[in-house]
């Protein structure tokens, strides 16, 4: 192996030593979080040598953005992880501006290859800063990785008519059953909108483009980032984070968002054909979501459980900042995406507290029914069938300060998810609003909290919505609230790492 670079050693040597100033009670409990500084997309999802591994957008010596490395994880249940020395710094001349986000695949001799998005800013006549981006390789053991000698594989030259070279980014592997190997990568075409280029290799190092996979036509914002393009059900699915998004309904929100294309593939002649189009996660924090074929048959996603637009606005003197969301295991049903929360996660259930059939009219508390770290099923239904209930709210992460809510309107049959009351001092994206399947008031809703986020899961994973909140960790009163009268059915269970 290639001598490591003095870079990478400096990356290695502070992380090491600036994790050991981050106690276990300042982290989240089974999120994975950056080891120290910045964390965004998760990259190279992958299981590798008998352990799930997970490469992240790393900057360590700032818990702000900044020159991009790979962090890396593991773990063996994608709950518990374990902290690995950063794989990849940008100590080349194809990357001295950042290693930028991709993925992993393993190769037929037993390596661990890496693809990434190696950028090189490009300093114009008239003053700006562009970042010419490029597709390398990395090969390694699982901790140390090796770049390839004719790196970058895949550049300019290699786009379509029309495609920018400052926008042609993350590239995302896998292998095909005559074991050879195709990747689809984010690029922004002639019209200004994104598009998906598809590229083929028989070996993992000599790369061909196919052709555009999926336009975007402006349909679905601006640049499309972070695709992963798989097989699942019987049906393939693009999931990608769309930028400059405009709402369409409570489909899609403003913004930086993330969009899942449902469809058919033609494998012998590379064409996809769309069927249906969803968001992925109608809350306020997920990004960039990357999926695994686990060794058992489930896909499996995990995304960066953040917002562009939020992500400035926090806590000042923190050692890292980012996380990435729960695990979810995803199924096709009805032409729809489902996401359920990794059935791992029910390892870590203590301290069951049920009720059934509660009414609630006005504001419930019961015994038993607290914490940061919970996983709570709930079941509603209207008293009377004839007498729907005007409202109902679950508030969480509660004292006499602080709350976070959850409220559902069953007129409408929107759910409705709100922490201005969770501590921030800003006004930044603070609701978020989803139209929920819901038959007469009925709904299923499952609640998990970390110490700072809460992620719901709406009719066993029709919907999902993300929410990262930094109220101080005292706020772990839960209380319910009904305008008219509900009777409700709850598990609530504590997590215990």
């Amino acid at each position: 192996m290639k001598v490591m670079s003095q870079i990478l050693r400096d990356a290695r040597k502070y992380e090491e030593n600036m994790e050991k100033m981050i106690s276990v009670r300042e982290r989240p409990a089974f999120h994975l979080s950056a080891r120290t500084g910045w964390m965004n997309d998760p990259n190279g999802f992958s299981y590798y040598d008998g352990k799930y591994h997970m490469f992240y957008q790393y900057h360590p010596y700032d818990s702000h953005w900044g020159p991009m490395h790979w962090g890396h994880a593991v773990s063996e249940d994608l709950l518990h992880w374990e902290y690995l020395p950063a794989a990849l710094a940008p100590d080349e001349l194809y990357d001295k501006d950042g290693c930028f986000s991709g993925s992993a695949v393993t190769l037929d001799d037993g390596r661990q290859l890496l693809m990434y998005t190696g950028v090189v800013k490009e300093h114009c006549i008239n003053g700006e800063t562009r970042e010419i981006q490029t597709q390398c390789l990395a090969a390694g053991d699982g901790i140390d990785y090796e770049k390839y000698g004719k790196n970058p594989v895949i550049d300019s030259g290699d786009l379509p008519e029309g495609g920018s070279k400052y926008d042609f980014r993350d590239p995302k592997m896998w292998r095909k059953e005559d074991g050879s190997y195709c990747c689809v990568i984010g690029n922004r075409g002639a019209d200004g909108s994104g598009q998906i280029l598809l590229f083929t290799s028989q070996d993992g190092f000599a790369w061909k483009y196919e052709k555009v996979l999926i336009e975007n036509g402006n349909r679905f914002g601006k640049m499309w980032e972070c695709p992963d393009f798989f097989q699942l059900d019987g049906k393939w699915l693009l999931l990608t984070s769309p930028m400059d998004m405009l709402p369409v309904g409570f489909e899609y929100h403003n913004g930086n968002g993330t969009l899942c294309l449902i469809g058919n593939f033609d494998e012998g002649e590379n064409t996809f054909s769309e069927q249906y189009n969803q968001s992925i996660d109608y809350g306020i924090d997920f990004y960039a979501p990357q999926t695994i074929l686990a060794p058992d048959g489930r896909r499996i996603m995990i995304g960066w459980m953040q917002n562009w637009d939020t992500c400035n606005f926090r806590a000042q003197n923190i050692s890292w900042f980012g996380q990435m969301s729960l695990p979810r295991e995803l199924s096709v049903r009805g032409g729809r995406l489902y996401q359920k929360p990794i059935r791992e996660l029910e390892n870590l259930r203590r301290n069951k507290v049920a009720y059934e059939g509660v009414p609630v009219s006005g504001t419930v508390c019961l015994e038993g029914i607290k914490g940061r770290r919970v996983d709570m099923e709930l079941t509603l239904r209207p008293e009377k069938e004839q007498d729907i209930y005007r409202k109902f709210a679950v508030r969480f992460a509660q004292n006499d300060k602080f709350q976070t809510s959850l409220s559902f309107h069953p007129e409408d049959s929107i759910l409705k998810i709100d922490r201005k009351f969770s501590g921030s001092r800003r006004a930044i994206i603070h609701q978020r609003r989803s139209l929920v399947r819901s038959e007469g008031g009925k709904l299923k809703l499952r609640i998990i909290l970390d110490r700072f986020s809460a992620e719901v899961f709406v009719n066993d994973g029709e919907h999902v919505l993300t929410a990262i909140i930094y109220t101080e960790q005292t706020a772990d009163g839960i209380s319910f609230l009904a305008e008219g009268t509900v009777r409700m059915d709850i598990e609530k269970y504590d997590l215990d790492i």
